[in-house]
């Protein structure tokens, strides 16, 4: 077993309960964790026996992109791509946070984290 991280992924996007926050939007930051068996890739050396981090990226830019009320909807969404379309992961984690939130204060972001284990493993 082993586990691939992408991290910081930056990105500006429009979610959010408030209307400026889906007229103005905001700078995100998400981290993508993802488990799977790199014993075949580590003696291939061959990309399609691993976890693509390139698709990882695409996923997140992907849902990122999809303006949604709660951050949990888009942690939900992402890991559920991740299953369908990175087959040899069995475990993922999506870390969304919202930099600079509208919420009366002087707070560096707000953030959700999501865990899920692939159904069956």
């Amino acid at each position: 077993m082993g586990c691939i991280k992408v991290k910081n992924i930056r990105i500006y996007a429009y979610h959010g309960c408030l209307s400026e926050e889906t007229a103005i939007g905001s700078d995100y930051r998400v981290d993508v964790s993802v488990n799977a068996n790199l014993k075949p890739s580590s003696i291939s050396d061959q990309l399609e026996h691993t976890v693509d981090y390139v698709l990882l990226n695409t996923i997140v830019k992907q849902e990122m992109a999809t303006a949604s009320k709660l951050l949990e909807t888009v942690a939900k969404r992402i890991i559920d791509r991740i299953f369908i379309e990175a087959k040899l992961v069995t475990k993922a984690s999506v870390k969304l946070s919202k930099l600079n939130p509208p919420i009366g204060g002087d707070v560096e972001m707000v953030s959700v984290k999501l865990k899920q284990r692939k159904k069956g493993i």
